[in-house]
């Protein structure tokens, strides 16, 4: 059965590879982008199975009506995608209060926003899938990146709650986290914040790294078009997929230094419990409170 994705981002990077993916696989495509003339290659490709929409992502009252636009064209949404962001690097002092609020709004308020105007469509329909692309940075915190992966953090623990909240209505969520991928996120889309002493062993690192023209992502976004495609088919899809082998490396080793510290520091977490604690967690309600997973 044809299905149709709503893709916000749809003109450059991973979302333009799985807009195009999502095309030759013969689904339709409520395709986004602040410039919606960069997709005329595609609607002259695909006649009748795109269908481009103006929206910037941090206006509330364009994304409700670009949602809206989309089910009065096609019908309904099957898939969403909330693939628009991007990146910014700086010391978490030195970022100026404009590029605070544009790294939340576009990178956490935004997918939230667009989140929330779907899903009266999906719960409608009692289906639904939506994806959101997050990074691996929404799971491993590293320097120079503390305000994006502030609202990367968001958004995971977002998708998380949500896949809970709406998996009796037929609604799947998958949180995606990419690790380095080749598209211009760490090159022409990639913004800084103004320098500051004291951190060029930490900050001033990563912004040379990525400034000298010598890192190369070792992630095919073609390949994790493929991959989502395939995902949006599949009856079980996890609710966190992590992409590419450095990202697998990092939330192991990320994974590892959080249980090791969890553990050293255990008598003080089990200490802060009520003297009457123990009580509680030897009854049934208390052991089903331990071992809950909701």
């Amino acid at each position: 059965m044809t299905k149709v994705w709503f893709i916000t981002g749809s003109s450059r990077g991973l979302g333009r590879s799985l807009t195009e993916a999502v095309l030759a696989a013969g689904d339709k495509v409520a395709a986004t982008a602040r410039n919606p003339e960069t997709l005329n290659d595609l609607t002259k490709k695909y006649p009748g199975q795109i269908f481009p929409i103006k929206l910037d992502v941090t206006v509330r009252d364009e994304v409700y009506a670009a949602v809206a636009t989309a089910v009065a064209h096609f019908g309904k949404i099957d898939v969403l995608i909330n693939n628009a962001g991007f990146g910014i690097i700086g010391a978490a002092e030195s970022f100026t209060d404009e590029q605070v609020r544009s790294q939340l709004e576009t990178n956490l308020y935004a997918p939230i926003e667009v989140t929330r105007a779907v899903l009266p469509y999906m719960r409608k329909q009692r289906s639904g899938r939506i994806l959101q692309i997050s990074s691996i940075g929404g799971r491993v915190g590293n320097a120079g990146i503390s305000i994006y992966q502030a609202a990367k953090f968001g958004l995971s623990g977002f998708s998380e709650a949500l896949a809970k909240e709406v998996a009796p209505l037929g609604i799947r969520v998958t949180c995606v986290e990419p690790g380095g991928f080749r598209t211009d996120w760490a090159g022409a889309s990639m913004t800084y914040a103004p320098r500051v002493e004291g951190y060029e062993t930490t900050v001033g690192k990563r912004e040379a790294l990525f400034t000298s023209g010598k890192f190369v992502p070792v992630g095919d976004p073609e390949k994790a078009a493929k991959v989502m495609v395939d995902l949006a088919n599949d009856p079980e899809p996890p609710v966190h997929l992590v992409l590419g082998s450095e990202a697998i490396g990092m939330l192991k080793n990320a994974d590892e230094a959080r249980n090791a510290e969890m553990e050293k520091w255990m008598p003080v977490s089990l200490s802060t419990d009520h003297d009457e604690a123990e009580d509680f967690l030897n009854t049934d309600a208390g052991k089903f409170y331990l071992n809950r997973k909701d």
